[in-house]
């Protein structure tokens, strides 16, 4: 296989935690790019010593660190192992050898976060050691997200029951169960101090944002009036914005009014959150009927992508008002929105990233 060769087979896709980066699996190896200004910084395949099948690539922001998962049809790794990465070493530190096969991979500087099919583990970072374990719902799609600003960890993930979230505060080690749908949830996201966290089933037309810390509902966005499948949700750094993209080939943004519902202190800061994160609780739901301030509300901006059915999956941008859209073809946009008028978004650069390029 030479260098020019456009590998054609993309496994995963996903954005590093401040959605600076986003991470390429490929039958051939794996690659990182910058997301804003778009550009290649890491590639490591059969030209250069790291090659083979990935099916999972999980960044730790910009570090050397990478977690990774064999996939695809000539699997680099067995897929019941996560190996550690070290890229300024160009050589694998560590190793976690699991039971069943791997769905989802979650790396903080503290922990390593290894999601199954029914069960996710939190290993320590620097031992491998592991510190939890918890039982989930069937979870082929390995949702599972962490905060990364705070210590101790909080973590969301699918319940053991349909519709339902587990929020898991490390710092008072206690859990809350939040019913956030009827139907099965499809796409979880979280800020990344752990406040706020969003939510979609498998209907794909509300997508629902919640204070992690009580389970209250506090905003509720409509992406359309008909089924669709939810790729992908993101907050925006300033938590004014949400973007989330689904199998419709559209992109959505919406306004988020969270200001006045500010916790306060932050998760660290708080001393006595035993009081406030109660074990078990539950969103109540009147079938069919929310209060009138949970109404639902439209995209403030929306951009049609070329194809339906790919999965792309969004970020915001490093420039005001502006999405970073990826697609498992390889296609790359960064558009920007009117924050006032709303409406179609601009396009403002558009890169294959499977294009060959030279050896890097």
């Amino acid at each position: 296989m030479t260098s020019r060769t456009v590998p054609t087979t993309i496994n995963h896709l996903s954005f590093n935690q401040d959605q600076g980066c986003f991470a390429v699996g490929l039958d051939t190896g794996f690659r990182v790019y910058n997301s804003d200004a778009y550009r290649q910084i890491m590639r490591r395949d059969n030209e250069t010593g790291g090659g083979g099948g990935i099916g999972l690539v999980a960044m730790l922001f910009r570090t050397n660190l990478v977690g990774l998962v064999g996939g695809g049809g000539l699997p680099r790794y067995p897929l019941n192992r996560v190996m550690i990465w070290d890229d300024h070493k160009n050589n694998l530190i560590g190793e976690l050898c699991l039971r069943a096969e791997v769905k989802n991979v979650k790396l903080r500087r503290d922990r390593i976060i290894v999601v199954f099919l029914h069960k996710i583990s939190v290993y320590n970072m620097d031992n491998l050691k592991l510190l939890d374990e918890i039982e989930t719902i069937e979870n082929t799609k390995g949702l599972c997200e962490v905060s990364q600003t705070v210590a101790p960890m909080m973590l969301v993930c699918p319940g053991l029951l349909k519709g339902q979230v587990r929020v898991q505060n490390y710092g008072c080690k206690r859990s809350k169960l939040i019913m956030v749908h009827e139907s099965q949830i499809a796409c979880i996201a979280m800020t990344l101090d752990g406040r706020f966290l969003a939510t979609a089933s498998t209907k794909g037309t509300l997508v629902r944002v919640f204070n992690a810390m009580n389970g209250s509902l506090l905003q509720e966005v409509r992406r359309g009036a008909d089924r669709a499948d939810i790729y992908s949700l993101a907050f925006s750094s300033n938590v004014k914005w949400l973007a989330a993209s689904s199998d419709k080939g559209t992109v959505h943004v919406f306004n988020l009014k969270l200001d006045s519902l500010s916790l306060g202190r932050s998760v660290m800061s708080q001393p006595n959150l035993s009081n406030t994160f109660s074990s078990i609780s539950t969103l109540p739901f009147i079938k069919g009927v929310l209060p009138k301030y949970f109404s639902s509300e439209w995209s403030v901006a929306q951009f049609r992508l070329l194809h339906e059915g790919v999965r792309y999956l969004v970020a915001f941008g490093t420039e005001k008002n502006t999405v970073v859209i990826i697609g498992m073809d390889g296609s790359y946009y960064k558009c920007q929105f009117d924050p006032n008028e709303g409406g179609e978004m601009t396009q403002l650069e558009y890169y294959n990233f499977l294009k060959p390029e030279e050896p890097f």
